[in-house]
């Protein structure tokens, strides 16, 4: 790999900072295990940096292919595949998701109470695609995030509505249909299952397993050979520990690689959180984001397409507005939110730079973003839950953005 940050604009020497910012402040004082972070613009690598261990119980030092649990940057990569059916007439973003999920043409939007005491209503204006994409559609995570309860989390549980790697995902999206909507679709945003349910129609409408369709028309196109929703045994010695911090602040294993639940193929993958991948594939991912959705001179989704994708789908509001619940891959104050990418409107209430970047992370501290304008993305990849534990987006963009010199 050619590193060479004067050709992509920017100070070697102020580049320099972000290694010494993430030893000072989280290798050496073992607030993290390790991380990979790259930087790139104009098609150039900045800045690749290797840090720390992927196993510290192992003594496994961080490598340059290790494999790393993404948790929701899953997300992305499923809002393009179903894009991709969008772009093949398969479905207008106006269309109900009844028509594709006729046990869903009864939902309720919840009022008041709680188990048999609850009180319903039909909603405004059915669920559709649109909302599912926007996280709009008045679902919600089923109580199993910090931050994130809603009165409508006990009737997930009472359904049997949350996600498992052992069912089928349709067994888990017929479950949802006994549980109430949080609000009417489009009125508000919250984080949610809505991803997983986007997973579903994709199987529904290609007839391909996620896993299949991810492989053929992405990963394979992507040069994304180690990306996928388990690892195969023979990578076991590439697939980082994850760690949660403890009470003492120290770090905790909270998921051994040797005898992880990503060692075997899952029977209902998750296409809101379910992948593992690299720091190379993923590099490869946001290339053909920034490209246009061009990859090596292969489209796998067209500018338009893309450009829909990344506007805010808030209408004239923002997240700050609209917003419930305390998790999220963002802040909230000037930021927007698209068909599977949050953005950022406005760099003055966000306190960040970065104007049109759009963008999204995962529970286990991975993050990404990229900035058309810019011709810009970093990727940094670490093993910490939850992801709220440091503003490692907010730190990190402040040293890049400060280090272009053009």
């Amino acid at each position: 790999m050619v590193i060479d940050p004067k050709a992509a604009g920017f100070s070697g020497e102020k580049l320099g900072h972000l290694e010494r910012h993430l030893r000072d402040h989280y290798i050496d004082p073992e607030k993290i295990p390790g991380c990979r972070l790259i930087i790139a613009r104009r098609g150039i690598v900045a800045q690749s940096l290797t840090l720390g261990h992927m196993d510290r119980e192992r003594g496994r030092l961080m490598r340059d292919d290790t494999i790393f649990r993404i948790y929701s940057m899953t997300k992305p990569i499923t809002s393009i595949a179903l894009m991709m059916l969008f772009e093949e007439g398969r479905f207008q973003l106006s269309d109900p998701v009844y028509k594709f999920i006729p046990s869903w043409r009864s939902q309720e939007v919840w009022v008041e109470g709680t188990g048999a005491n609850t009180v319903t209503r039909p909603p405004k204006r059915p669920m559709t695609l649109h909302h599912l994409l926007t996280h709009t559609a008045g679902l919600t995570y089923g109580g199993i995030l910090p931050g994130m309860d809603q009165p409508v989390d006990d009737a997930y549980r009472a359904a049997g509505a949350t996600r498992s790697a052992n069912e089928p995902l349709a067994t888990f999206v017929q479950r949802l249909a006994a549980v109430p909507l949080l609000y009417d679709p489009g009125s508000q945003w919250s984080y949610s299952v809505a991803t997983d349910v986007c997973g579903y129609l994709v199987e529904l409408i290609s007839g391909l397993s996620l896993a299949e369709f991810f492989r053929a028309r992405i990963f394979e196109p992507l040069d994304m050979s180690d990306t996928g929703f388990f690892v195969r045994d023979q990578d076991i010695d590439r697939f980082a520990a994850c760690y949660v911090r403890a009470s003492d602040k120290s770090l905790r294993l909270q998921d051994d690689p040797a005898t992880s639940g990503y060692r075997d193929p899952p029977a209902g993958p998750s296409g809101a959180g379910g992948l593992v991948s690299t720091l190379g594939d993923y590099s490869n991912f946001c290339t053909m984001l920034l490209q246009k959705g061009t990859y090596k001179g292969r489209q796998l989704i067209s500018r338009p397409t893309l450009n829909l994708m990344t506007q805010n789908h808030l209408g004239n509001s923002n997240l700050a507005a609209m917003a419930v619940g305390g998790f999220s891959e963002t802040s909230n104050e000037g930021v927007g939110f698209g068909l599977g990418f949050a953005t950022t409107m406005d760099p003055v209430a966000a306190g960040t730079i970065g104007l049109g970047d759009f963008y999204w992370g995962g529970y286990a501290s991975t993050l990404f973003w990229v900035d058309p304008i810019e011709d810009f993305y970093a990727i940094f990849m670490t093993q910490l839950i939850p992801s709220a534990t440091f503003n490692f987006r907010g730190q990190l963009k402040n040293l890049a953005y400060g280090a272009i010199a053009d």
